[in-house]
């Protein structure tokens, strides 16, 4: 038994230490990345020119019920955290090592943004880095609500909309403020996958998307099965 507890700890440590070795290399390139970004594009610059276009929905506009769905889907400890969510990332971590894949990042709302101003959608650890880096210097200089609609404002929501109002008008036909439960959840779960989940494309796809979203709003107490049962009333079909 003793020797079996040893081996154990031994092929823990040594694992211990490869990914620490991993971190350390892939940490150190991202942080070059992240440096390299900034210095061409400026936070401050970057978030002023989405604030001053045309269209740009302050938190003020959104509704409360859209903000909780995406908070839900998303990211629901993004008020906790500080712009990375270590248990999603182990989560997401322990889930790749299963499928020996990188089909889960735990990625933050505030990652994701970071993701939407510098990065690509290529998955690569330093580029990983490089977010969180970005990731802490928006936690630092912004508030959660200004992360927030900067981030609903960057988004991609299928058929050419970027950002909440393109989208709200393009399948609703109405200001994001207009927008009523029933098509708040509904939006909040297209980003997720723009394609497969649009209203317009994919109607029944979107429909499962919106159940799904808002399942997830009732498991983390934001409404409950009475409410949903109200909302899904709302449904034209």
């Amino acid at each position: 038994m003793k020797k079996l507890i040893k081996w154990i700890l031994g092929i823990g440590s040594i694992f211990l230490c490869i990914v620490l070795a991993i971190g350390l290399i892939y940490g150190t390139k991202g942080y070059f990345l992240y440096q390299g970004v900034i210095k061409d594009n400026p936070l401050s610059q970057l978030v002023e020119g989405i604030e001053s276009k045309q269209h740009y929905t302050p938190y003020e506009e959104l509704p409360e019920f859209y903000i909780h769905a995406v908070v839900a889907v998303e990211d629901h400890r993004f008020q906790q955290h500080h712009g990375v969510d270590p248990i999603a990332i182990c989560r997401a971590a322990w889930n790749d090592i299963k499928t020996l894949s990188f089909a889960e990042g735990g990625s933050t709302i505030t990652q994701q943004l970071a993701k939407n101003l510098y990065f690509t959608q290529e998955k690569k650890l330093e580029r990983k880095f490089a977010e969180i880096f970005v990731a802490f210097d928006l936690e630092r200089n912004y508030t959660k609500k200004e992360i927030l609609s900067l981030y609903v404002n960057t988004i991609y929501f299928g058929n050419g909309c970027y950002g909440i109002y393109d989208a709200a008008q393009k399948y609703f036909g109405k200001s994001p403020k207009e927008l009523t439960p029933y098509e708040s959840a509904m939006l909040a779960g297209i980003p997720n996958a723009p394609s497969a989940y649009s209203p317009s494309d994919n109607p029944e796809l979107a429909e499962q998307r919106l159940r799904q979203v808002l399942k997830r709003m009732e498991a983390c107490g934001v409404i409950t099965k009475t409410e949903i049962t109200n909302i899904l009333e709302e449904s034209p079909h």
